[in-house]
């Protein structure tokens, strides 16, 4: 089933995603997967007001907790080849911030997801926030049934990308 929405991704050896959501399900669980096949990393910032024991499901994930939707996860500036936001862009109380956060914890040439409920988000409204963020090459990809998904990237020496 996720065959597809794995094929949206390259790990190359080394790589650091992160995966900013609600809930861990068969998407963390994937995408942590893929990043073991080339030793990458998958970190977790969890916007849940439950203590997940995520160190018993993923015992090599780094994550951290956020119990509010006021709050913006914390990221290393340059740190992440991708940033998935699951299930949790539409519910934040500062979209900019954490857009903002996500632009500054990228690499050159690295890409955003941002994935919601189908029909929950504005599609063309996401497509013209990351383009504000100077996010390019932004597109809606539909790759899972029950999901949108706008996928974008942040380029080398396109607008704040130096």
């Amino acid at each position: 089933m996720l065959t597809n929405f794995l094929q949206l991704f390259n790990p190359l050896p080394g790589n650091h995603y992160l995966e900013v959501t609600t809930k861990v399900d068969e998407i963390t669980d994937s995408l942590d997967n893929l990043l073991k096949k080339v030793d990458g990393e998958l970190n977790l910032a969890l916007y849940s007001e439950d203590d997940l024991d995520i160190k018993t499901l993923y015992p090599n994930l780094k994550a951290q907790h956020i119990k509010s939707f006021k709050q913006p996860y914390r990221a290393i500036p340059r740190h992440y080849d991708v940033v998935v936001f699951k299930d949790f862009f539409h519910l934040h109380q500062n979209r900019d911030m954490v857009l903002k956060i996500a632009y500054t914890t990228l690499a050159n040439t690295a890409d955003i997801v941002i994935m919601e409920k189908k029909g929950v988000m504005d599609v063309e409204e996401i497509k013209q926030m990351l383009d504000k963020f100077e996010f390019r090459a932004v597109n809606h990809i539909d790759v899972l049934p029950e999901y949108d998904l706008v996928m974008g990237k942040k380029m080398h020496m396109w607008g704040n990308g130096l």
